[in-house]
């Protein structure tokens, strides 16, 4: 395994927490908009209909996945910018 691998490992978990949090509080930001509650539906919520459960569970899913990319991609750009090598 690579050095620079292994050094960027604890810089990629504080980014994954990062990334973590800022998604879920833009999600929350999004779902406040297009939602009818402040609150995400949870699956076992029996007041939601199936399509608002799946609504925002698709929703959540691709934020949080667009989101770590971007953190991760821009971690391993500045990582390569500083160390002249790319941590993957």
């Amino acid at each position: 395994m690579k050095t620079s691998k292994i050094a960027y490992k604890p810089v990629g978990f504080v980014l994954g927490a990062l990334s973590g949090a800022l998604a879920g509080a833009l999600f929350g930001q999004v779902w406040k908009r297009i939602g009818h509650d402040d609150e995400a539906p949870d699956a076992t919520d029996e007041d939601r209909t199936w399509r608002e459960i799946l609504i925002a569970a698709s929703l959540q899913g691709a934020i949080f996945a667009a989101v770590k990319a971007a953190v991760d991609r821009g971690g391993a750009t500045v990582t390569k910018r500083l160390t002249g090598t790319w941590p993957g």
